[in-house]
């Protein structure tokens, strides 16, 4: 009873703050919002996220198991069986779905320039504009938009990223695919993240979705706005090719406090982000968060 007290207090907190406040729209703001889907299986479906209208993007999180010859994705319960439909439903409402490769396990690691150049040619048949015979989709004949790069663990091979990126760019470019294959990464909001420096360098990514949650260097509840933008300058600053987005947690993860309050967010951290020319929107970590908080309803109004 006391979970669902506060669950109701922060919805219902959600929703006065969007009465309150939907008129006011802040000077730079995108409306873009990017969720991360997959990692609970209590989230709803796919389409259930699309359905609902408040995001721009959806990032499938993960596929993480690569690199040692194996391919596959953890969705965390959700059945293969119609994530392929609803890949499609989502498209057709112009939300773009990505494909998120990493996440916090161990299963993965590129050894080699070899490993690399295979994830990436899996990536490619498995997932995007691809066909290779014997090779497993496993959304079936669903093609993603892009690929974002979510690398957490420290197995080492950050430099071989780099070849991922190239590679992935070059089969958008030239492999034949009837769509544009979007590149995105989501470092750590610490500038630099080394684990993916190098193949940032490579100027292919078109947005970061930089986390600004889990660390207490850059957290907004840890360290304040002051330790929040020292970061973001230095990530706005050093990628203005790319569109750079905030990345923020729908709800205190177990022994955190880093969800923003909705207040301290409208008024204080997202116009100072959105000074920059390069602010690209807001990112939430995750879709179950979100259904719990009702968080993003009040975000997607002022992304």
């Amino acid at each position: 009873m006391a979970f669902l007290r506060r669950r109701s207090s922060l919805v219902l907190a959600v929703a006065l703050v969007v009465s309150f406040l939907v008129g006011a729209a802040t000077a730079k703001r995108t409306g873009q919002l990017t969720v991360f889907w997959g990692r609970n299986k209590d989230e709803g479906s796919l389409r259930e996220a699309c359905d609902t209208g408040l995001y721009t993007t959806v990032i499938i999180s993960f596929y993480s198991v690569f690199g040692h010859g194996r391919y596959w994705g953890d969705l965390s319960g959700h059945p293969l069986n119609g994530i392929g439909d609803d890949i499609k439903n989502c498209q057709s409402m112009k939300i773009l779905v990505l494909l998120s490769i990493g996440g916090a396990g161990n299963d993965y690691s590129l050894p080699s320039v070899r490993s690399a150049k295979d994830v990436a040619d899996n990536l490619w048949n498995a997932h995007l504009s691809g066909r290779r015979a014997g090779v497993f989709r496993p959304f079936g004949d669903a093609v993603l938009d892009g690929i974002d790069f979510f690398i957490d663990n420290n197995n080492g091979g950050a430099e071989n990223y780099v070849e991922v990126a190239w590679r992935l760019n070059w089969y958008g470019r030239y492999g034949g695919g009837k769509k544009a294959l979007h590149l995105t990464a989501t470092p750590r909001c610490g500038y630099p993240d080394w684990r993916m420096e190098k193949a940032l360098a490579t100027g292919v990514f078109e947005r970061l979705h930089v986390r600004f949650y889990d660390d207490v260097k850059c957290s907004y509840n840890h360290d304040g706005l002051k330790g929040v933008m020292e970061q973001w300058n230095k990530w706005t600053a050093k990628y203005p090719r790319s569109k750079v987005y905030l990345g923020l947690v729908a709800e205190n993860l177990p022994g955190k406090n880093d969800m923003v309050n909705l207040k301290q967010l409208y008024y204080d951290l997202l116009p100072n982000v959105q000074k920059s020319a390069n602010y690209g929107g807001v990112m939430l970590w995750d879709r179950f968060y979100d259904t719990q908080t009702g968080y993003g309803k009040a975000v997607t109004y002022w992304a």
